[in-house]
Order: structure tokens, then C-alpha cells, then sequence
């Protein structure tokens, strides 16, 4: 180890020679008090600075202590800096008065977006969390989304802006058609969904998040989910198709209504319900969706299923909105109902596509 003598001003006689180790930490600072602090003539400090503030403490009474700081070691002004400075951010309480090492996890904008969407929500847990809310909430959004085209179907016959848009505009549902559709759907919600729903609160409903999730991720799991949904129901619905027996036992009653409307769409056999319904809930659980994201997902699976079903071709309908004809919309099912072995898949193209069974005009 090697040893510098540094000289340092004492007064007008006065010099003491200050050895300075070079090669590794000054005992002072690494080693307990007890061991280093009276061999090496310094006072027990704290860890940090003990190194500079040793250098401090062996120059002894002198100009140094007065206040004579020019004849200090440069190292050793400069290294009590650094430790202070060091000293001072460690022991800095963080913003928000958290405790050290503690990290403020801000949300991010697609949280914030959502979250005051999601906090009224939380606000009426106890509808959210009752039995009765999915058959409420399930009928109230689908007889919402169903009476505007009842409303275009009583003017239709009378409007010519309308009956453009139809697809079928000769075909005009009667009211007892609407009434008995509409009977047939309140039925089977208090029948056949309501005591599964009660089942499954029986169980114990879930606790809902404090937070919202990102809106990226909810797209994403809507739009996944509407993905499995269509290859589901398209495979279900080719096999109820192919297979007589299957066809006419439970798929049958849906094309009662050839030219559909919109009251048409949820008329089915209580089979057709419980898997549709089945598939809901399956794709949600496996893709663990945050309970905003399933809200939204069923909303939006209601409304386009309804669209299919209007017989109205808008200028702003959902399939042309979409590129390159892969999603097939209204257009796509209507034509399902008058060609039945052809477009199955109840959204999207690409099964269709990759199938051939995408009706096209010289199809048989």
C-alpha cells in the first residue's frame, strides 16, 4: 500500500503530515466505529461521507477548522461534496410523502380514458352484481338496438329513400310477426337464461377491479373475441346445417322468417340460445377480459347481430366500413336466409373464403 505524504498548513510553525491511502477505502468509512474511529483519530460517523469527513478530522485544530478551507486537500473538499450531496437524495422524501423505495405507478392514458366510464359503473355494484342484471341488461340493449328498424320497417312501405336501402323492400314484417318474435325472445330469458345467471351468482359474484383497463387491451380483447366467436359459430353453424336431423330439431325455427328483420334475430331454438350464449362466455374466461371489456364485447355482439338481421343496407353499415370485403355484414347474411347453404359464418369472410362457401351471383 502506498502512502503519499500531503502537507498541511497549520499555522506559522505549525505542519503535519496527512497520509492518504490510495488503494482502498479509508477504515473509517468500511469498518464499525468501534474497530476504526479512535486508531484512526476520527469521531464515529455514518457510512456515507465517513471517507471525506476522516480526511476532515485528522488535520486536527488549525486553519482548516476556522475556516481555512483553501489549505484542505482538493480530494478530499471534493469527495466531502459528493458524499453530502449523495447523502442528501438518499435520505430525500419521494414526491406524495410515499415511503422510500416506494414507486408511484401513474396510469396510463388509455386507463385514464376509461376509468371515470368504469368508476360510475363501480357505483352501481349492487345492479351490476344482482342476478337480474344480465337479463336486463341483455333484453333492454337488444330491444334498443331493434326498435329504429321496426320504426324504418312500419315506414318503409311509404318512404322511397327507405325502400332504396332495403335489401328486400317488398318484404314488410307484419305486426304479428314483431309481437310473436318479441314474446318468443322475453320468454326465453325468463325461462332458460335468468335461472342459469341466478346459478352462477349463487356462486358468489366476483369482486371488480379498482382500475380500468387500457384501452388498447380492451380492443384487442374485443376484437379476439369477436374472432372466436365467428370461427364457433361458424363451425356450429355448418354442422346444424349438414346435418338434417340437427337442422330440423334445432336450427330450423330460425329461418321461419326467410326475408329477416330485426325482431328475427334472437328467434331460436333455446339449444341455439345456450350455445351462442355458451360461446359468450368461454371466449371472455379464457381470454381473462377485464368485466368493462365483457360489457363492451356483448354490446357490440348484440348490435352487429342485429344489423345482420335489418334487411337494411346503409351507406354507413359495418361492412363498409371494413376493407377489402372481410367482414360480410347485413349483405352476407341476408343472402344466408334465401341461399342456405351458402355464407355461414356470421361476420367475418375468411371461413367462407377459405370453405367456398361464399355465395357469390353465379352460386347454384
Amino acid at each position: 500500500m502506498e502512502r503519499s505524504p500531503v502537507l498541511l498548513g497549520g499555522g506559522d510553525d505549525t505542519w503535519m503530515e496527512f497520509s492518504k491511502l490510495e488503494t482502498q477505502p479509508r477504515l473509517c468509512s468500511l469498518a464499525t466505529p468501534r474497530a476504526s474511529s479512535s486508531s484512526l483519530g476520527c469521531k464515529p460517523r455514518s457510512r456515507r461521507g465517513s471517507s471525506a469527513a476522516a480526511d476532515v478530522s485528522r488535520a486536527g485544530p488549525g486553519p482548516y477548522k476556522a475556516g481555512g478551507t483553501a489549505a484542505a486537500p482538493a480530494a478530499a473538499r471534493q469527495r466531502l461534496a459528493m458524499s453530502s450531496h449523495n447523502s442528501s437524495r438518499l435520505h430525500a422524501a419521494p414526491a406524495g410523502g410515499c415511503s422510500s423505495g416506494q414507486m408511484l405507478l401513474q396510469p396510463s392514458s388509455g386507463q385514464m380514458l376509461l376509468q371515470p366510464a368504469w368508476d360510475l359503473l363501480r357505483s352501481r355494484e349492487a345492479l351490476t352484481q344482482s342476478p337480474f342484471f344480465p337479463v336486463i341488461f341483455s333484453i333492454t340493449t337488444y330491444v334498443s338496438f331493434c326498435l329504429p328498424f321496426v320504426a324504418l320497417d312500419l315506414l318503409c312501405p311509404r318512404v322511397p329513400a327507405l325502400r332504396r336501402c332495403k335489401i328486400q323492400p317488398d318484404c314488410t314484417p307484419s305486426a304479428r310477426q314483431l309481437l310473436c318474435c318479441l314474446a318468443r325472445t322475453l320468454y326465453q330469458h325468463l325461462v332458460f337464461v335468468f335461472p342459469l345467471t341466478l346459478l352462477h351468482w349463487a356462486r358468489g359474484p366476483a369482486p371488480l377491479p379498482a382500475e380500468a383497463p387500457a384501452l388498447p387491451q380492451l380492443l384487442g380483447h374485443v376484437a379476439l373475441c369477436l374472432l372466436l366467436f365467428d370461427a364457433e359459430f361458424f363451425a356450429w353453424h355448418v354442422l346444424h346445417h349438414r346435418v338434417p336431423w340437427l337442422y330440423r330439431t334445432f336450427h330450423k325455427v330460425h329461418h321461419q322468417h326467410a326475408p329477416s328483420f330485426a325482431l328475427a334475430t334472437q328467434y331460436l331454438s333455446a339449444w341455439e340460445l345456450f350455445s351462442l350464449g355458451f360461446f359468450d362466455t368461454v371466449n371472455v374466461a379464457l381470454l381473462r377480459c377485464h368485466p368493462l371489456t365483457v360489457l363492451v364485447f356483448h354490446t357490440l355482439n348484440i348490435w352487429l347481430s342485429v344489423e345482420d338481421h335489418s334487411g337494411y343496407d346503409f351507406p354507413w353499415s359495418t361492412h363498409r366500413l371494413v376493407p377489402f370485403g372481410w367482414y360480410g355484414g347485413v349483405v352476407h347474411h341476408d343472402r344466408h336466409h334465401s341461399h342456405f347453404n351458402y355464407n355461414f359464418a356470421p361476420y367475418f369472410t375468411h371461413w367462407d373464403r377459405l370453405l367456398g362457401t361464399l355465395w357469390h351471383p353465379h352460386a347454384n
